[in-house]
C-alpha cells in the first residue's frame, strides 16, 4: 500500500492560439505568481509541538460531544490523546490530498483545451508541490506515527485519475477535495493545537482558495451544454466522491489506533449532532462551488441530503472542530 498506480488513458492537447481569452483566468493566474511563498523561508520551524502533551480546556461545545462519547470512559487524557489523534489523521490526510492534487494539476496542465487553463494548472502544481513539502516536513519532524491514506480518499484519487475526460478530473478535484480542503484548512486554523501547523494552514488556504477558483471559472457553463445522460454522470460523480468523504470522516482510523470499538465510534461520528454540523460546514464549500458550476441540481441537493452534507450552521462552526480553544 506504499504506492497508489492507476492507469488510464491521457489524451494532451496543445493549444497554438496565444491571443488572451479569459480574463479572469488571467487575472487568478497573476494572483498565483504574485502569492507565491517558500516553505523554508516563510514558516518559523522552530516553534515547538509539544505533540501528545495534555491540552487546556476546550470549549463546552467540544466537552459536551466528548462526555456522550466512546471516550469519556478514558477521562481527560484519553480526549487529550483523541484531539492530538485527530491532528495526526488530519495533517497525514491533507498530505496525502496534496500529492493527489500535484498529479491532477499536471494532467489537467496537459489535457484542458486552452493556454490560460493550463497556465493555472500549472501554477497550481507548483503550489500543490510545496504544500505537500510542508505537511511531510511538520509530519515527519513533530509526529510519532503518520496515518496512511485513507480507503475512501485513495477510492476518490482513483476514480479522478482514471478518467480520461478533463472535465470529470477537474470536477472531482477542484470541486470536491479542494474546497473540502480549503473549509477545513480554515477550520484547522481555529481548533489544531500547536502554532506550527496553524501557521502552515494559513498559507496553504490561501492558495488553496485560488484552485477553487480556477475550477469553478474552468466548469461554469459547461454542465448546461451536456446531455441529459453526461449530466447524470457528473451527478452520480459529486455523490460518489460526497459519500466517500463523508465516510472518510467517520474516523475509522482514529477509533482503532486508540483502541475504541470501531463499530461505537463510527456510530457515535455519524449521528452525535457537533459531528454532523463538522461535516456540514467543511461541506458548505463545495456546495456553494457546485452551485456556481450549475451542479447543485434537483438528484445532487436530494443526495447530499440523504446524507446529511446540507444544513450547515454558522453558529456551531468553531465549536465542530472538536478541539476548538476558548
Amino acid at each position: 500500500m506504499a504506492r497508489l498506480q492507476v492507469r488510464g488513458e491521457l489524451e494532451s492537447v496543445l493549444d497554438w492560439s496565444y491571443e488572451p481569452t479569459h480574463p479572469s483566468l488571467r487575472t487568478l493566474y497573476e494572483r498565483a505568481k504574485s502569492a507565491q511563498w517558500s516553505a523554508e523561508h516563510d514558516i518559523d520551524w522552530s516553534i515547538e509541538v509539544p505533540f501528545g502533551e495534555p491540552l487546556p480546556e476546550t470549549s463546552w461545545f467540544s466537552v459536551a460531544a466528548f462526555s456522550s462519547s466512546p471516550l469519556a470512559r478514558g477521562g481527560k487524557p484519553m480526549w487529550d490523546m483523541f484531539q492530538w489523534e485527530l491532528q495526526s489523521w488530519m495533517v497525514s490526510q491533507f498530505l496525502h490530498g496534496e500529492q493527489g492534487a500535484l498529479v491532477v494539476a499536471g494532467r489537467l496542465a496537459a489535457t484542458m483545451p486552452d493556454l490560460e487553463s493550463k497556465y493555472c494548472a500549472a501554477s497550481q502544481a507548483v503550489d500543490e508541490a510545496r504544500h505537500a513539502e510542508v505537511f511531510s516536513r511538520y509530519l515527519r519532524e513533530n509526529v510519532p506515527e503518520p496515518y496512511p491514506i485513507s480507503p475512501s480518499l485513495r477510492t476518490l484519487l482513483t476514480d479522478i485519475l482514471g478518467d480520461e475526460r478533463w472535465d470529470v478530473t477537474a470536477l472531482g478535484m477542484q470541486i470536491l477535495v479542494e474546497a473540502l480542503a480549503m473549509a477545513a484548512f480554515r477550520l484547522a486554523d481555529r481548533t489544531f493545537h500547536d502554532g506550527l501547523i496553524r501557521s502552515i494552514v494559513r498559507l496553504v488556504a490561501r492558495d488553496e482558495a485560488r484552485h477553487v477558483s480556477f475550477g469553478v471559472l474552468s466548469l461554469e457553463g459547461i454542465y448546461g451544454e451536456l446531455t441529459a445522460a453526461e449530466l447524470a454522470e457528473r451527478e452520480e460523480l459529486v455523490l460518489e466522491g460526497a459519500a466517500l468523504m463523508r465516510r472518510r470522516f467517520l474516523l475509522e482510523d482514529v477509533w482503532e489506533r486508540l483502541e475504541v470499538d470501531t463499530a461505537e465510534g463510527v456510530t457515535f461520528a455519524a449521528g452525535h449532532e457537533l459531528m454532523v454540523a463538522y461535516r456540514q460546514a467543511i461541506f458548505a464549500r463545495v456546495v456553494t462551488s457546485l452551485g456556481r458550476i450549475g451542479l447543485m441540481t434537483p438528484a445532487v441537493h436530494d443526495g447530499l441530503s440523504k446524507l446529511d452534507l446540507l444544513g450547515y450552521s454558522s453558529g456551531r462552526a468553531a465549536a465542530v472542530g472538536l478541539g476548538a480553544r476558548r
